[in-house]
């Protein structure tokens, strides 16, 4: 797409588009808050220093796809972060609230330990729900020309 977000995006937007937005952001989420559980848990932190930094990776393994592929359609390395602080910054957040909410209330899960099936049953489950209310909130942003959107004008 060789045009801005809001004029390719106006009007409706797929369940699949979003579904694939959402699971792309998803992905960065996912590597950051397994790493800093695993971390976390593995070193016998308190259930709020590893929420920090799950939710810390969570942001930089998600920013860092997106730049990763606006890199390549030739953005220098401040207009590719800027990029991805407005295509990701808000299902970042939505998401990380969630699966850390659910990691929380499911009891027992943030102490199982490693090994638990407790501990990786509860972030799948974790990792679900955050999809699933995710999902319709980007189709929102991507039907108005925020979010994912800003990245499609550097697909190819």
């Amino acid at each position: 797409h060789a045009h801005g977000g809001a004029q390719a995006h106006s009007g409706t937007v797929s369940w699949g588009m979003a579904a694939q937005a959402t699971l792309h952001c998803l992905t960065g989420c996912a590597i950051g808050e397994v790493l800093g559980m695993v971390i976390g848990t593995a070193l016998g932190w308190p259930s709020m220093p590893t929420i920090a930094l799950a939710v810390f990776l969570a942001f930089v393994f998600g920013y860092a796809l997106t730049m990763r592929g606006v890199l390549r359609a030739g953005l220098s390395l401040a207009a590719a972060f800027k990029v991805a602080l407005a295509a990701d910054t808000v299902s970042i957040t939505i998401m990380e609230i969630l699966d850390n909410g659910v990691m929380l209330i499911v009891p027992g899960a943030m102490h199982a330990g490693l090994g638990s099936a407790l501990f990786w049953g509860a972030l799948a489950f974790a990792f679900l729900v955050a999809f699933l209310i995710t999902l319709p909130i980007n189709r929102w942003m991507i039907s108005r020309g925020k979010g994912h959107a800003v990245v499609h004008q550097y697909h190819h």
